[in-house]
């Protein structure tokens, strides 16, 4: 392994992929966030808090900025992740070149790390929930979703090591069987969302279809662009020094 060229595709396909996921949300969930954030406003103002225009549009112009710094951070850590375990696993990958590999791969994670935690705890717009909930809410959410995640990986491990022999094929039904009936208990046993949800269903919905729809045009492209790096530059393959 070229540790060099491993390193750097890897990343620069995270950075590149959650730069254009951090631009695309601007389009497609903002508009969600806005409305959210002017019920919030004017639930506020309704119970007698003063909010100054001026000063709150300075602030959410800021943070539309900060969300595309946030999106080039996640993909570099997501990209980590992913490389990594795409190194590991890309020979037990069927397919015929590395960028659908990558690909596979990529639906896999986005399954494991976004859509079964989104099954248990779906994502909502702001001001949905009371804010002195948060860190409770978050632990509960990062703790199914490190469930799913270090399932995942240890089912990954068993599967390379049932090998390829005919004898081991029933490990295609197997593993994810497993994987399931770890996270159907997981869900049934872990608490659910202690707050209601007062905002209109409408906005909620829409705000959780547009997420999921950016989060699955972020791991094809974190796949497509990893993959289509690693068929270029082959970060696998070692310079083999002849001797005379």
């Amino acid at each position: 392994m070229r540790t060099f060229t491993f390193i750097a595709i890897t990343l620069l396909a995270g950075a590149i992929a959650g730069t254009i996921l951090s631009t695309i949300n601007q389009g497609i969930v903002e508009p969600f966030i806005e409305k959210a954030i002017a019920l919030e406003n004017q639930k506020a103002m309704s119970s007698g808090e003063m909010i100054n225009p001026t000063q709150f549009e300075n602030y959410r112009i800021w943070q539309k900025g900060g969300e595309i710094a946030a999106g080039t951070i996640l993909g570099l850590s997501l990209g980590a992740l992913f490389g990594l375990v795409f190194a590991y696993a890309r020979d037990s990958i069927p397919a015929s070149s590395n960028k659908k590999k990558a690909l596979i791969l990529a639906v896999i994670m986005l399954f494991v790390l976004y859509i079964v935690p989104a099954l248990k705890y779906p994502a909502n717009p702001p001001a949905v929930g009371d804010p002195a909930t948060i860190s409770y809410r978050q632990s509960q959410y990062i703790g199914f979703l490190a469930i799913s995640g270090f399932s995942a990986l240890g089912l990954a491990f068993l599967y390379r090591k049932l090998g390829k022999d005919g004898k081991h094929e029933a490990k295609k039904i197997l593993v994810p069987a497993i994987y399931g009936a770890i996270m159907i208990v997981a869900y049934a046993a872990m608490p659910p969302n202690p707050d209601p949800i007062t905002a209109p269903m409408d906005l909620v919905i829409g705000f959780r279809i547009a997420s999921g729809f950016t989060m699955g045009i972020f791991w094809a492209l974190l796949g497509i662009i990893l993959g289509t790096f690693w068929d270029k530059l082959k970060p696998h393959e070692t310079t083999r020094v002849r001797t005379l």
